[in-house]
Order: structure tokens, then sequence, then C-alpha cells
């Protein structure tokens, strides 16, 4: 009967163990000349078989951690899908999707060409840089323009250039704002208590008396 090495054989119930097969085939411990030796034969003289748990490997049961990862899997899938989490992959959620109709960059282009004109007063100016910043702010998803708003917005700037007619386009266009953009007419309201006060008091000091000459 052929002898198997103690190490080699060690290996060998490792990968035994390893390949987990669905049957184990017996292994006998045998002591020969006093020194113990392991076989797949039964032993010629002294030796007993060893019981199969002994050879069976280390094998931790992980089913149930497999099912919780799966169940925080699922429910994380689940927070991604209603929008209540970041995506697993560490991105940032993506930005709602906005209905706003907004000035294209030919048409803010144009703003900007009308603003650095000499021939418009100093308030019909700031008008129109208010409109190239709305029109930015518009871009990046604030307010809730149409396509009519921003024609409103497009006949009061070029109403600027008129003697008679840019205040009431300039109010027009600032009421259309302050309806699609909150935060905008807040700006908006804040600027005309603003230009209130300061009309007020210029009224006051023409109404001052001059001093009288001594």
């Amino acid at each position: 009967m052929p002898k198997i090495h103690r190490t080699a054989f060690a290996c060998l119930l490792a990968a035994s163990a390893m390949a987990a097969p669905p049957a184990h085939a017996e292994v006998w411990k045998c002591v020969i000349d006093g020194k113990v030796h392991y076989s797949d034969q039964p032993c010629p003289n002294k030796g007993e078989p060893l019981p199969q748990r002994a050879l069976q490997g280390n094998v931790v049961d992980t089913s149930a951690d497999r099912a919780a990862i799966a169940e925080r899997a699922r429910a994380a899938s689940a927070e991604e899908r209603a929008g209540t989490a970041a995506p697993s992959n560490g991105a940032q959620p993506a930005p709602p999707v906005s209905n706003n109709v907004c000035p294209s960059e030919r048409d803010i282009a144009g703003m900007e060409t009308k603003a650095s004109s000499i021939s418009l007063s100093p308030e019909a100016k700031r008008f129109v840089q208010d409109e190239i910043r709305r029109a930015r702010q518009c871009q990046k998803g604030q307010g809730n323009y149409s396509a009519a708003d921003w024609n409103i917005s497009k006949q009061a700037v070029d109403a600027q250039s008129s003697l008679t007619g840019g205040p009431d386009a300039r109010r027009r266009a600032e009421a259309m704002h302050s309806a699609a953009n909150a935060n905008e007419g807040d700006r908006i309201q804040r600027q005309r208590e603003l230009e209130a006060r300061e009309a007020a008091r210029k009224e006051r000091e023409r109404e001052r008396p001059a001093s009288s000459p001594r």
C-alpha cells in the first residue's frame, strides 16, 4: 500500500474541504512502525477511520449577513429612485428639471450691447443691467418664466431708448419678474423703497428755504 506524506495529505484534505464535494471518502489514521500515517485505504495492522466531521473545513455561515447586505442595497436603491438619498457612487444628485424658458446667449449679448450705449439714462442703464442679471438667474434655474415673460422684458429693454416710454416699460417688466421669481420680487421692492426715500430726501432739500444773507 502506498504511503502518503503527512504534509501532502493535509494539503489534499484542505483542497477537498474547499471543493466541498457532496460525499466524502473515508480516511484512515494508521500506525506503522510506531509512526502515524494517513491513508485512503484500511490500515494493514493498527488504525482507525477518521470521522467525517474532523475532515470538514472551517465554514462560517454568512447567509444572514448576505441577506442583510442585500436588504440595505435594496433600501438604498429605493431611496435613490425617490430622490431622498445621494447616489451610492458618491455623485451629487441631479438637479431638478426646470420648465423655465430663458433668453439665449445671443439675447443676453444683445442686452449687453444695449447696456453699453452712452445714450441711456442712468436709470435705463441700471434696468438693462438688471435684466441681464435676471436672464442669467433664469439660466441657473431660478424663477418660473415663460416665453411671453421674456417678450415683455425685450420690449422693456428696447423702450429704454425712448424718452417717454422707458419708465412705464420698466414697471411692466419688474411686475412680470416679481410674479415669476419671488426672490427677485423682494429685491425689486427693496430697490423701490430705497428710491422712494431718496426722492423724498431730494424733495425736502428743494423745499428747504435758503439761508438769509447776512
